[in-house]
Formats: structure tokens, C-alpha cells, sequence
């Protein structure tokens, strides 16, 4: 039919240019981030871009969602500036008929919407957090740059060598400063080389000397050895109870009932159902009020998106905190906006409230 083909091709071209713009601009934000991130030493610097890459597609649902969301206002604000929709209207098409064709254009996005939030968003996750915990768990040796000092994950102890051989293994010059068992322990010797003993790293200090002094005392105690090993480990692997519920899978959200998995697990749903609520929303905002043109409209739109967006975020941390049962919040959320989105286009398509406007009285006779 002219009416749908119409109405998905002209929202095919919007929801294009939208997505790729806020691709773009979302792309332009991770990359500022991951590239302080790498500056702090959080993020391999040879892996900015992949972290990069992983964090725009984790975030896909929410782009998705306010594509979506903005071409469908932009595209039937546009019908009303234009009066396209009048025509429409006299031909017989109420604004309920437009649902339709609108959720044949949207179901898509919208089973793609579902599968990033239920598969892709953990995935890539999983990705990011294994590349930075990989990168957190070099061991100190591995972290020092030669002529620079550099301080250990856990911020107790601070290195620095003169120079290193090629491979890494061997440094000149070498300065520990640490705190263990509440001494302050310097150490410094003329070289050093890396040696693996069992499953642990020792850098082996030869020709050096050991200071000690208690924290808050006045004694000193200095020492010299001809050969002093230190371990260089890196940071332990986490455990599953610390992995985060961002970053496991739906199913085995679904299989612990604890609440922050459960918050989890409804941030994950209430992406899909944010997502069909704004197809509805959309409809009825668009036409709000067509005389403050296609601006006041997509304004409109940014702001009930924002809402909507920041009260799921909201009741992701109440439901974790346990104030609020993952079921009952998403009834509450979703399930008032499907309700309002519904009330809202029934009065629009039924014309409903014209009869509180002020008729004109009856002339005298």
C-alpha cells in the first residue's frame, strides 16, 4: 500500500542519518575517555581502539533506541509542517493507523535492540574487562619504563631503573621504595634480573643495600647483600562472586535470584520495552503541537528520552540496594508509560477533550 510504503521509506532515510550521527558522536566520546583511561594506565595503549570499538557496541541498545525514537518524531513532525498528515486524516487514516506501519518499520531495531541488551551488552563487556584486568595484572618489573618512576598497582611501592636489556629481563640502577609490615624499606642495587621461582616472578637484586625505618619512629635499620630477591607478582584474578553483573551472561542472571542480578537482569528487559514504549510515545509527541515546528517536537522528544533513560538507570541501583522488586518496578515503569503512551493516542485518534473548548453561544433572536 502507498500509505506504508510511504511512510517506511521516508523513516528508513531518517533513522539512517540519525544513527550514523549519533555513532559518530558516541565514538568521538569513547575515544576521549579511553584515551584518558590509557593516560591513568588503565587501558593497554595498543588496545584503545579495540576497547574502544567493544564500548560504542555495548552501548548499540541506547543508540538504537533514540535513533529510533528521533526519526519517527522528526519524520511525522515533518508530515505535519508539510500537511501531509491532513490529507491522511481526510482520507480516512486516524492517527491509531499509523501504529501499524510504524511497528512494521521498528520490529528490526527492536529485535536488535533485544539481542545487543540480552547478548551483545555482556559480551562486550566481558571484553573490555578482560582486556583491562589483563593489563592490571602485569606484574611491577613489567610496568617500570627506564628512567622513569612508576608506582605498583596497589600504591605501596614505587620502582625505577637506570636502563634495561632488550628482552626486559636484566635493569641497571635500580630504586624500591615500599611499605610492608609498617616500615618504610628503600632499596637500592646496582642490577637486577627478572627469574621465575614455582609460579612466582622475583626480581633478583645483586650488589645493593636495604634501609628500613618504622612508620612514626626514629630508628633506622640499613643492611647490604650481594643478592636480594623481591617478587614482582602482578594483581590476583578475580573471583566469580567479584565479577560484575554487567558483565555476565543473561542466562546465568536468570539463574541467581540475588538483587544485583536481578537489577541487572531488568535493565537488560527494560532496554526492549523502553524501546517499544518510545514507538508509542513518539506517535502521540510528534503531535503535540505542529505549530512550534519540527524543534520544539524533537526537544520534546530528547527530554522525555532522557527521563525515561535516567529513571531505568535509577531503578537498576534501587532494585540492587533492594528498595524495590525487579518485577514491580518494571511494571511500574514500563508498564505506566505503555499506559500513557496508549491513553494519549486513543484521545488523539478519538479526538477526545474537543468537547471542553468553549462553544460559541447561540445568536438572539
Amino acid at each position: 500500500m502507498l500509505f506504508h510504503s510511504s511512510l517506511r521509506k521516508e523513516l528508513s532515510r531518517s533513522f539512517t542519518a540519525t544513527l550514523v550521527v549519533l555513532v559518530t558522536i558516541v565514538m568521538t566520546m569513547m575515544l576521549i575517555r579511553t584515551l584518558g583511561l590509557a593516560s591513568r594506565g588503565s587501558v593497554n595503549p595498543s588496545e584503545v581502539l579495540l576497547v574502544m570499538t567493544y564500548t560504542v557496541l555495548g552501548y548499540l541498545p541506547v543508540i538504537l533506541s533514540l535513533s529510533l525514537f528521533v526519526a519517527i518524531v522528526s519524520t511525522l513532525s515533518r508530515m505535519y509542517r508539510d500537511s501531509e498528515m491532513v490529507i491522511w486524516f481526510t482520507s480516512g487514516r486516524g492517527l491509531g493507523n499509523f501504529v501499524k506501519p510504524l511497528f512494521r518499520f521498528a520490529w528490526p531495531v527492536l529485535a536488535l535492540i533485544a539481542g545487543l541488551a540480552l547478548v551483545g551488552w555482556p559480551w562486550a563487556n566481558s571484553q573490555t574487562q578482560g582486556m583491562r584486568d589483563q593489563y592490571q595484572r602485569r606484574s611491577d618489573i613489567d610496568r617500570v619504563t627506564p628512567g622513569q618512576f612508576q608506582e605498583s598497582p596497589g600504591r605501596n611501592r614505587v620502582f625505577f631503573i637506570d636502563k634495561d636489556t632488550a628482552d626486559g629481563s636484566t635493569a641497571s640502577n635500580v630504586f624500591i621504595s615500599s611499605i610492608e609490615r609498617n616500615l618504610q624499606i628503600t632499596t637500592t642495587a646496582r642490577s637486577g634480573q627478572v627469574e621465575t621461582l614455582g609460579n612466582e616472578r622475583y626480581l633478583m637484586l645483586r650488589d645493593g643495600q636495604r634501609l628500613e625505618v618504622p612508620l612514626g619512629a626514629a630508628d633506622l635499620k640499613i643492611s647490604e647483600f650481594s643478592t636480594y630477591g623481591a617478587r614482582m607478582g602482578g594483581a590476583s584474578a578475580a573471583t566469580a562472586e567479584d565479577t560484575p553483573a554487567r558483565v555476565r551472561t543473561t542466562l546465568s542472571l536468570l539463574a541467581e535470584p540475588t538483587p544485583a542480578a536481578q537489577a541487572e537482569l531488568a535493565w537488560r528487559l527494560g532496554m526492549l520495552l523502553a524501546a517499544i514504549n518510545f514507538v508509542l510515545l513518539a506517535l502521540t509527541i510528534s503531535s503535540v503541537n505542529p505549530r512550534v515546528g519540527r524543534s520544539g517536537n524533537l526537544l520534546f522528544a530528547l527530554f522525555a528520552f532522557i527521563v525515561y533513560y535516567n529513571l531505568l538507570n535509577l531503578g537498576q541501583s534501587w532494585i540492587a540496594a533492594g528498595l524495590y522488586g525487579a518485577a514491580g518496578f518494571m511494571l511500574a515503569l514500563h508498564g505506566g508509560a505503555l499506559l500513557i503512551g496508549i491513553a494519549w493516542l486513543a484521545k488523539r485518534h478519538n479526538n477526545w477533550g474537543g468537547w471542553l473548548r468553549r462553544r460559541p453561544a447561540p445568536a438572539k433572536a
